[in-house]
């Protein structure tokens, strides 16, 4: 939570930090200002002392909602910054120190001022560090109840709009082919419903920044393959759709998955259907407080393992087929936070009190056309318990409304 950040910092050896960057789609800077329409600022916060936000003077007003300090600066300030960092760095009494840097920007202009500062203030280390394991991970890691709430809110969204697809697939007329027809008899592929689904998701006021899943057949047996847009849309395919919509200006995800069957499902989709929904439902009923997150992917390559998948653990090297990522991860202002379930995770990536997690087992042969995922995401609550924070069924054959099997 932001109030660990100072000791974060003790704990980093960091005099200071410095985050850059619009204040929008910048989870460090939106952490720290609650986002807005402010452009290239420069955000210094100084161990024990709080932030100070510089920010072009046309963006003052605008800034202040932040409730920080705010420094208007004639151009952008990052050109400030660039220009005279020794007179800025020297208004926090930082002529020496390490100083961490955090932001989303213009790599080239980072460069710039890294090369502005270290030419003026020789005795200023700039700090880097690895993005699954910076500072801003751990501040983030924990959510309090009304982080929690914006979460669950966009959760509705997202459901919302799944159930509005939902619909919409099963009004189709079918052709003789098992096709799907749109309302002028033309074939509805994959990039029609990839339409459809950023429309009603703008109309929601909310954003797709990382993109979504919305794949049929070989696609869905690749578990990040957003889909084909020229894919017919079929009978009898598995369908997986994943969708992880955010807040608008860069706020909080959410992170779902079901997968679908129209009409019927064959016996070999239905029976991999059953076992990741059975792993699923097992994970559920055995996740617990203050447990490394990765023991639960463990459970789940047991479990895989023991049905003959592939699995991480069984298997060496890249694999392609069966179950081939990790159980889940962290969701709040970047769609993959801390915890992390991956094999190699450090032990401190725990169920603690506050992380909003996914839950997504799955299994994947895309040779056979066919890929089944179900995710949810979950709040451990202050008082332990595992909410989950949007409701929807876990049905994989939809039945057609203009259409009966024979």
């Amino acid at each position: 939570m932001k109030s660990d950040i100072d000791a974060l910092m003790k704990e980093r050896n960091l005099d200071a930090l410095l985050v850059l960057g619009n204040a929008e789609h910048n989870p460090p800077m939106y952490y720290l200002t609650g986002g807005g329409h402010v452009s290239k600022a420069v955000l210094i916060k100084k161990l024990a002392q709080p932030a100070v936000l510089y920010v072009n003077a046309m963006e003052r007003e605008e800034a202040e909602k932040s409730g920080l300090k705010v420094v208007p600066m004639r151009q952008g300030a990052m050109t400030e910054l660039s220009q005279r960092p020794k007179e800025i760095f020297g208004e926090h009494d930082l002529l020496s120190g390490r100083v961490g840097v955090y932001g989303e920007t213009n790599v080239s202009m980072v460069l710039h001022i890294e090369s502005r500062i270290k030419d003026e203030l020789p005795n200023v280390e700039l700090v880097g560090e690895d993005q699954d394991d910076s500072l801003f991970m751990y501040a983030m890691e924990a959510k309090d109840e009304s982080e929690a709430a914006r979460i669950r809110k966009i959760g509705k969204v997202t459901t919302m709009v799944v159930d509005r697809v939902r619909e919409y697939l099963t009004s189709c007329d079918v052709r003789d082919d098992e096709t799907l027809l749109k309302d002028d008899g033309t074939p509805l592929t994959v990039g029609d419903v990839h339409s459809k689904i950023r429309l009603w998701v703008s109309e929601q006021g909310a954003e797709l920044p990382s993109g979504f899943i919305f794949a049929i057949g070989h696609d869905a047996g690749v578990p990040h393959s957003a889909g084909s847009p020229s894919d017919l849309m079929k009978l009898g395919q598995t369908i997986v759709f994943d969708i992880y919509p955010a807040e608008a200006g860069g706020g909080y995800y959410y992170d779902f998955t079901r997968t679908w069957s129209l009409g019927y499902a064959t016996p070999e989709a239905q029976e991999l259907y059953d076992e990741v929904k059975d792993v699923y439902d097992k994970v559920i009923e055995n996740i617990d407080l203050n447990v490394s997150f990765k023991e639960y992917n463990k459970m789940v390559c047991d479990e895989f393992g023991r049905n003959g998948h592939k699995t991480p653990l069984n298997m060496e090297g890249v694999i392609t087929d069966g179950y081939v990522h990790s159980l889940g991860h962290g969701v709040g202002l970047n769609i993959h936070e801390r915890p992390s379930s991956r094999p190699n995770s450090s032990d401190d990536n725990i169920l603690k009190p506050g992380v909003v997690i996914t839950v997504e087992p799955g299994l994947y042969y895309p040779e056979k056309g066919l890929g089944v995922r179900i995710e949810d995401s979950y709040w451990v609550r202050p008082d332990g318990i595992m909410e989950k924070l949007a409701e929807y069924p876990y049905d994989f054959v939809l039945p057609m409304k203009k259409w009966k099997k024979e």
